[in-house]
């Protein structure tokens, strides 16, 4: 064979590489792409940490206030306030979602954030329960309470970086959260009473008077969270002294050298 037609084979290997390498070469600029845009929405999520807890939080109270309000001018005002709420939610979201170009990987990180999402449509039930449709009516208050609670909480997680300051705040979430679902479940017909039997039960423990199946359920889970808080507590208040005690022995031993 000819020098040439070394040469011209050698040319056809090295082009055959570079066309076999290329889709790799291809593979490897596309998920770095991909990365970075996941990582953008990330930073866009954390600079609107503040904002968007401080809203969490007042759609909290919000959602309590449209349980509560009895006057049909103030119920309509807190309902547009409500969907002006969500509706800051879910462009926040959607922007999120388009910095990432809506991939794959950004849908599995955050999948529970559109139910949450969805949940306060179901709202629109109520109007069933002039037909009769009791049942989808007060699941549809149910999801409201707990998207709002939901929300809440990641809101005080949100704002608070000290953990004490963070059980605090979720305790409190904790509390309205129970009442209203009590409220709404018909357990109390007082929301006073409610919230009181929330808050005991939340803080020590104590059980409901309340004797119908959800408020059975609730306790139990109320108690299982207050077991949970004194131990977190104890823990924090444990550290704290033992980092002071680390600190002054420290400080002894550098006084003898």
């Amino acid at each position: 064979m000819t020098p040439q037609g070394n040469s011209a084979e050698s040319n056809a290997g090295d082009g055959g590489s570079v066309a076999g390498g290329h889709p790799s070469s291809a593979h490897g600029v596309t998920s770095s792409v991909k990365v970075r845009q996941l990582t953008s929405a990330d930073l866009l999520a954390q600079r609107l940490d503040k904002p968007m807890g401080i809203l969490g939080i007042l759609f909290l109270l919000v959602i309590l206030g449209q349980l509560l309000a009895s006057e049909p001018g103030l119920t309509a005002v807190l309902n547009v306030v409500g969907w002006i709420f969500w509706a800051i939610f879910v462009a926040e979201f959607l922007l999120r979602a388009y910095i990432a170009r809506f991939q794959a990987a950004f849908w599995k990180r955050n999948w529970w954030q559109v139910i949450f999402l969805l949940v306060p449509f179901l709202r629109f039930f109520r109007a069933l329960q002039a037909l009769r449709f009791a049942r989808v009516a007060r699941f549809a208050r149910f999801g409201s309470v707990l998207s709002a609670g939901v929300r809440g909480s990641r809101s005080a997680g949100r704002l608070l970086t000290s953990r004490i300051g963070w059980v605090a705040a979720l305790t409190g979430v904790v509390m309205l959260v129970a009442s209203q679902l009590l409220y709404v479940a018909g357990s109390y017909e007082s929301y006073g009473d409610a919230l009181l039997e929330s808050a005991m039960s939340t803080i020590t423990g104590a059980p409901l008077s309340a004797g119908d199946g959800f408020a059975k359920i609730l306790q139990i889970i109320l108690a299982l969270y207050s077991v949970a808080v004194f131990a977190t507590l104890a823990g924090a208040l444990g550290a704290f002294f033992l980092r002071a005690e680390t600190a002054e022995l420290s400080e002894r031993e550098n006084i003898k050298e």
